[in-house]
């Protein structure tokens, strides 16, 4: 089984959004809500997960996070509704 590399968005305590990667999510959950994450979320907490996509290849995911931190909020909240109404719309065909 190959390893999974993940490109999340978390959203912290004061509503700022957070993007970062990582190849264990869970893990690195936690340790944003124990403060020992990135920088920007240390005293920010609890964080919770808004989006997430896996990957691969590190370099695909990594492509994307930079992307993503390149871009302001309102359009990484419309990249996120975008990409929530193509899972919904894939899941509505796979169940009818």
């Amino acid at each position: 089984m190959s390893e999974r590399h993940y490109v999340y968005i978390i959203e912290c305590s004061d509503h700022t959004w957070y993007t970062g990667y990582t190849n264990n999510l869970l893990r690195r959950i936690e340790k944003h809500n124990e403060g020992k994450g990135a920088k920007y979320t240390r005293g920010r907490g609890p964080v919770t997960l808004v989006w997430e996509e896996s990957f691969e290849s590190k370099t695909e995911a990594m492509k994307l996070e930079y992307a993503l931190k390149k871009m302001p909020r309102a359009k990484k909240e419309e990249y996120v509704h975008e990409r929530r109404a193509t899972v919904y719309a894939t899941a509505k065909k796979l169940s009818d």
